[in-house]
């Protein structure tokens, strides 16, 4: 064993089985970023998408002009303006179907609600990951440090005459094991939480609005049978 201490030399002296379990660390903090730069992308686009609807939704334009502008293939359609489309495409021909409201009013809730459940599911995709990834990652890198600590005191058994140098580069090629386990850890559940919270908000949000376009859809109705 050599005296360099330098953490690439320690790398690349560990056991395979440290290795491995650094490179699989390794591994799920790459991912765990790629996760999170994308998902914050996601909700940043999600929030600004809800933000310029409900401007737009609640500009006081007519609900048929606001359906038909949001069906533009050139438009790039948020979480509430798809839950808005499919409740008012479900809501029009009701209303020609059937002259008791409640029927109608059911079915436009039932189209939202399914949608809200697809854009809950988009927002929340990939973010277990990062739960698996914070909850795992450390007890993967005391795996490996406990494994390079069991080889580095089998070495120094074997050994006439031990001395610090030659037990400190495996024990510090060991404790590199769970210095990447927390590197991969701290930052995942920190983007876990934010990203839960975050997506609660957004669900929040949208049944609300479920509930506001519901009401104004009663209205509708309650002004076309007067």
């Amino acid at each position: 064993m050599t005296a360099d201490l330098s953490i690439a030399q320690l790398i690349a002296e560990a056991s395979l089985v440290v290795q491995l379990v650094m490179l699989a660390l390794l591994l799920a903090s790459i991912s765990s970023w790629a996760i999170i730069i994308r998902k914050t992308r996601e909700l940043r686009r999600a929030r600004g998408g809800a933000d310029a609807f409900e401007d737009s939704f609640w500009s006081g334009g007519n609900l048929t002009d606001i359906y038909q502008q949001s069906e533009q293939p050139d438009l790039d359609s948020g979480g509430m303006e798809r839950i808005f489309r499919a409740g008012f495409r479900e809501f029009t021909p009701m209303r020609r179907q059937s002259a008791a409201p409640e029927p109608v009013i059911e079915a436009a809730q039932r189209a939202m609600r399914v949608a809200l459940n697809r854009e809950m599911d988009r927002v929340e995709q990939t973010v277990p990951f990062l739960a698996t990834v914070g909850s795992t990652s450390p007890y993967i890198g005391l795996f490996g440090t406990v494994w390079g600590i069991m080889n580095a005191f089998l070495a120094l058994g074997a050994m006439q005459q031990a001395t610090l140098a030659t037990v400190a580069p495996g024990i510090a090629e060991a404790l590199i094991a769970t210095a990447l386990g927390l590197f991969a850890a701290i930052p995942a559940v920190i983007a876990y939480n934010r990203f839960a919270n975050q997506s609660e908000q957004m669900t929040n949000r949208y049944e609300m609005f479920i509930d506001e376009f519901t009401g104004i859809l009663q209205r509708h109705l309650q002004a076309g049978a007067s």
